[in-house]
């Protein structure tokens, strides 16, 4: 028997996930992840401070020539914690057993992951390119959607607002204009801007080819499987400056130093959308509340990736189905899913093993799982992010 078939039955059809941390050279770490304070830089400075965790990941991070082969990769771990192997690498071998047939045959991978990013400041006004200009980078385009939870929040950082797209009135020669003097100092883009006040325990959805500069959040972001961007902002608020080969990341070497492709780059209309809050802004929508748990739709304006939210009362035990597989993130609380440990950690070390997040195959989801909270006071809070949901279909239908 394979180590993937045998941690499989293992685990029921739920799999354990290890935490997978993922540093940024260009940020500074907001702290809120929970990791040990001395681990936020153990990577080494070059690479710079960790500020992500991801979720369900089958997706390397592109984070330059020093990034090791697996960084961003989830791996699936035994219950003793002495076995482990990729969760790519499990979906290579077990296919539709793991994430469900139709999602098998139609990308030939679990085509999502989610991550927490945690900056201790505002990021620069960036682009994630569509499929038309990923593909020339032999890549694939990255939609993601935006939640804050408040569990991860107890500051909110140095500039908790978010800047998305351009003013309607924006001219493409003025933003033209910011590219090419990315170089100059501050460029500017933002004057052509407009920025979002963010509540907590509400979203964003951010279509690829809208410029977006995240709020100073940790944030939550289920995300199809893709790492491209590009930044098109060269000095931040507080005065750090972006590198110039950022601007130009995911580019065709024969289109770098073209502006009129990173122009093509952007989905104009979007952008300019004057309706775009109405569009893009996401608060939570119960489709289940009893005395026993609620559970809410938090990001669900894209098919691709999409992501509810799980709250189960003290004391109470329910079984939960879904329609199609999911990674799952323990926000609050402790107690159990089918036999495994739930336990939302206070303090991780880097390396460390946790029982806080885990993958729940589309089998296991259709026969449900049951969650039982041992806490007589506090409740379970857990965030599952999904790909492609037929559940989610009916419920964007059913809201037009």
């Amino acid at each position: 028997m394979s180590l993937s078939q045998k941690l499989l039955n293992e685990g029921k059809g739920i799999l354990r996930l290890a935490p997978a941390w993922v540093p940024r050279s260009f940020c500074i770490p907001g702290r809120r992840i929970k990791l040990h304070p001395d681990d936020y830089y153990v990577l080494g400075l070059e690479r710079g401070g960790i500020d992500e965790r991801w979720f369900a990941s089958t997706t390397h991070a592109e984070n330059g020539p020093a990034t090791p082969d697996d960084e961003g990769l989830s791996y699936v771990a035994s219950a003793d914690g002495k076995e482990r192997i990729l969760l790519r690498d499990m979906v290579d071998e077990l296919k539709g057993e793991v994430i469900g047939e139709s999602l098998w045959n139609k990308y030939g991978k679990w085509p999502m992951f989610s991550k927490f990013f945690d900056n201790k400041g505002p990021l620069p006004h960036h682009i994630h390119h569509r499929d038309e200009h990923a593909k020339r980078v032999g890549a694939d385009g990255k939609p993601e959607m935006y939640f804050f939870p408040s569990q991860c929040n107890n500051h909110g950082g140095t500039f908790p607002f978010t800047f998305f797209g351009l003013n309607p009135d924006a001219k493409k020669a003025d933003v033209k204009k910011c590219l090419e003097d990315f170089t100059k100092g501050d460029n500017k883009l933002l004057d052509l801007s407009q920025a979002y006040k963010i509540t907590l325990d509400t979203g964003w959805d951010v279509p690829p080819g809208v410029l977006h500069a995240p709020a100073s959040l940790c944030t939550y972001e289920p995300q199809f499987a893709s790492d491209v961007y590009a930044m098109y902002q060269s000095v931040l608020y507080g005065g750090e400056c972006v590198s110039e080969d950022l601007l130009w990341k995911n580019c065709p070497e024969e289109e770098k130093g073209n502006f009129d492709y990173l122009m093509d780059v952007i989905d104009w209309e979007a952008n300019v959308d004057p309706d775009f809050k109405k569009k893009r802004f996401m608060a939570p929508v119960a489709i289940h509340s009893d005395e026993s748990y609620i559970e809410e739709w938090i990001c669900y304006k894209c098919k691709l990736a999409s992501a509810k939210r799980l709250t189960v009362a003290p004391g109470a035990s329910v079984t939960v189905k879904d329609e199609a597989a999911y990674g799952l993130i323990l926000l609050q609380g402790h107690g159990t899913i089918n036999s495994w440990k739930l336990e939302t950690p206070t303090l991780i070390r880097y390396g460390e093993l946790t029982n806080d997040e885990y993958f729940v195959t589309e089998k296991a989801a259709k026969q449900g799982v049951v969650i039982t909270n041992t806490s007589d006071t506090e409740p379970i809070v857990m965030l599952k992010h999904f790909s492609e949901n037929p559940e989610l279909d009916r419920f964007m239908a059913d809201n037009k």
